[in-house]
């Protein structure tokens, strides 16, 4: 029974292998694995907490449970702009964390194979949240590490 029970995790983790949500900050698109996110919703009244970086907003009550949300816009270092009907919030897990990215839109779960995506180039470019630069037709998709992302300033060590 324990190994049927972990086939049926492996082949979830297989579903969900190179897909990424595809979102956008102004008109730069991004990416991020969708093993990470549990849900997507719209802005709602967020609680300021005192004396954290500018770039995290506060606390949202979603059904009960508190979740920090970050301005992603702002965590890449882009001026502030006010929140629209597009802007949204990701909830994502990461190291058994809800967490929640706000982002001025999101538009699709793209497939992206291993080996259309490459490195980023070695520079002032990545600040170590790209983790790697998906070819999709035409043009470029920035894939985010959440995991570097949140803990880049020891959000997820507590």
């Amino acid at each position: 029974m324990a190994d049927f029970a972990q086939s049926s995790v492996d082949l979830e983790a297989d579903a969900l292998k190179d897909n990424y949500l595809i979102f956008s900050i102004g008109s730069e698109s991004y990416g991020i694995e969708v093993r990470h996110v549990t849900e997507i919703v719209g802005i709602q009244h967020i609680t300021t907490v005192p004396e954290l970086p500018m770039y995290i907003k506060g606390l949202i009550n979603l059904r009960g449970s508190v979740i920090p949300v970050m301005d992603v816009r702002l965590r890449f270092g882009k001026e502030p702009k006010e929140y629209t009907d597009r802007t949204c919030i990701i909830v994502v897990n990461v190291k058994s964390m809800s967490f929640g990215l706000i982002v001025d839109a999101v538009s699709e779960v793209l497939s992206i194979p291993e080996e259309d995506i490459v490195d980023p180039p070695m520079s002032e470019m990545n600040n170590g949240f790209v983790k790697g630069i998906g070819k999709v037709n035409n043009g470029v998709k920035l894939l985010i590490d959440c995991k570097k992302m949140l803990a880049a300033d020891e959000i997820l060590s507590a």
